[in-house]
């Protein structure tokens, strides 16, 4: 029996838009991926596809549409070993992105597009207030009374933010606020890098019914960047650990409202449970909370959301468009219901978890696949068998890294190419990779070709290191064009790259442009 079935591009569109579950998996890697794919298209990389598709998709008899270029054949592959996990409705797109385009169909640049271009509807549908890079810059210097926040991750704030700005993911500002800005007079700016977050951080707080005047930063810190202006490197202000308990009971007043006014379903432990038993239906748990929350601890079988990351990157976790979200916060009851508003208005299935970590409800965490086991090889070892000249090395972590640091006369590879690679290598092959598990996926390849004498270094390139050898660096190689794993002009940006940064706003405003009216009906804002 085949793995998988061909379906046309126009069968495809028609499918996205039945109201099913799907999963419509692209898997290319990251920097291919980014360079053209479908709108509603999940990345799930050949060279990590075992490793990520249980938690992306864990019904195993869900409708799945796999794609690639057309004319690699990593659909195909795919398919094959999903089949081997126990998929058992698997598609391939006829002609990969290649016939999408040929059928007349668009093909959008970048990653979490659908998560961007709902950003900017966002802004159209509400009218965002928003101020530039100047009027911040014209408002401290008359010392106005406002407050800067930085609507992402605390790792993303600390690499670069605008200078006074203090972390408070998106999800976190309704709950946080009033702990942090006692003067309801008192402007509130939030920023982010680019467009998205800054734009959603502040239509939460003004959707949330908070009384200061709110804005978004145009363009984030890029803009700022742009503006010839200094950004602050490392800046360790954020978020307090704990609320003001007597902001709480207004907090949750201000959440019911919320829930009244998007007519979000909150669901207890008992119809969550019945929900996880449904053969035919696909149910998330997802935890909104922050790590230091997540890591005391959660409901069994939930995956870590932080709920301002899960609005601008929502297939990073659910993989299955149509299947219900159920979003699980403290119990507070404030931040469930503030994700909860943004997902219905992108086109998904999401409710809250009444009670949330507190509820009595368990669900199943997915147990990963069997990899198969490789034998190790010490740092020492390589190192002899390198100056011998009695191995080949193949370096299948990503290409960025392999330029800063590699082990001597080691290649990179990845998975979708390794076989190739390694057609004329000198046994034994040894994979070097700071995840041992990347490497256990590349060696099954080597093995269908018929190549057994593979083996891990220990430790990957930190353990050569730690031994006391010495590594090798590269600038250009692997060649731009080969470093397929890698997005340039999305990661640039953060390197201070001018140029990177005005493509990257440029595509992130040129989005709507590119939206046609069938899909445009997924989303579920308010008209103006």
């Amino acid at each position: 029996m085949a793995d998988a079935r061909l379906i046309t591009p126009a069968a495809l569109q028609a499918a996205l838009h039945d109201g099913g579950e799907m999963a419509l998996l692209d898997v290319r890697e990251d920097g291919e991926f980014g360079e053209d794919h479908l709108l509603f298209a999940t990345p799930l990389p050949y060279s990590r596809l075992e490793l990520g598709i249980l938690s992306l998709v864990p019904r195993k008899s869900v409708r799945i549409v796999l794609c690639d270029d057309g004319r690699s054949g990593i659909a195909r592959r795919a398919a094959h070993r999903l089949a081997a996990l126990g998929y058992t409705d698997l598609f391939l797109l006829e002609g990969g992105i290649l016939g999408w385009k040929a059928a007349g169909y668009v093909l959008f640049k970048g990653v979490n597009v659908p998560s961007k271009l709902f950003g900017e509807m966002v802004e159209h549908a509400y009218n965002t207030p928003r101020i530039t890079a100047q009027d911040l810059v014209n408002m401290r210097e008359s010392g106005e009374d406002f407050a800067l926040f930085d609507g992402r991750p605390v790792h993303e704030h600390h690499k670069m933010t605008i200078p006074g700005s203090t972390c408070c993911p998106n999800a976190e500002l309704p709950y946080r606020i009033a702990s942090m800005v006692k003067n309801s007079r008192t402007k509130i700016i939030v920023n982010c890098a680019g467009r998205t977050r800054s734009i959603l951080g502040a239509q939460t707080l003004i959707n949330f019914g908070i009384p200061n005047p709110v804005y978004a930063l145009e363009n984030g810190t890029q803009g700022w960047y742009l503006s010839d202006l200094q950004l602050e490197y490392g800046s360790p202000l954020q978020y307090p650990d704990t609320v003001d308990a007597a902001q709480l009971p207004a907090q949750q007043e201000a959440a019911r409202a919320l829930i009244k006014r998007f007519n979000i379903h909150v669901a207890g432990a008992a119809e969550v449970a019945q929900w996880l038993k449904e053969a035919g239906r696909t149910t998330y748990l997802c935890d909104v909370r922050t790590p230091e929350e997540f890591a005391t601890g959660s409901i069994a079988g939930a995956q870590h959301t932080p709920g301002g990351q899960l609005i601008q990157a929502t297939d990073q976790w659910v993989g299955v468009r149509n299947a219900r979200i159920v979003l699980i916060d403290g119990g507070d009851m404030v931040r469930a219901p503030v994700v909860a508003s943004w997902l219905l208005q992108l086109g998904c299935d999401a409710c809250v978890l009444d009670g949330g970590v507190k509820a009595k409800l368990e669900g199943m965490k997915p147990v990963a696949p069997a990899l198969p086991s490789l034998a190790t090889i010490s740092a020492n070892e390589l190192k002899q068998l390198v100056e011998d000249k009695a191995c080949t090395v193949f370096d299948v972590g990503p290409s960025m890294n392999y330029r800063k640091s590699h082990v001597p006369g080691s290649r990179w590879s990845i998975r979708t190419r390794i076989a190739t690679d390694a057609k004329a290598a000198k046994l034994p092959v040894v994979l070097v990779a700071a995840d041992a598990e990347v490497a256990q996926l590349s060696a099954t390849e080597l093995a269908d070709d018929g190549i057994k004498d593979v083996r891990v270094l220990e430790g990957g390139i930190t353990g050569w290191i730690q031994a006391g050898h010495s590594t090798d660096s590269s600038i250009d190689s692997p060649e731009d064009r080969e470093c397929i794993d890698y997005l340039f002009f999305v990661h640039d940006r953060h390197a201070g790259n001018r140029e990177a940064m005005k493509q990257y706003l440029a595509w992130e405003t040129g989005l709507m442009a590119q939206l046609g009216e069938q899909d445009k009906s997924v989303f579920r804002l308010p008209t103006q």
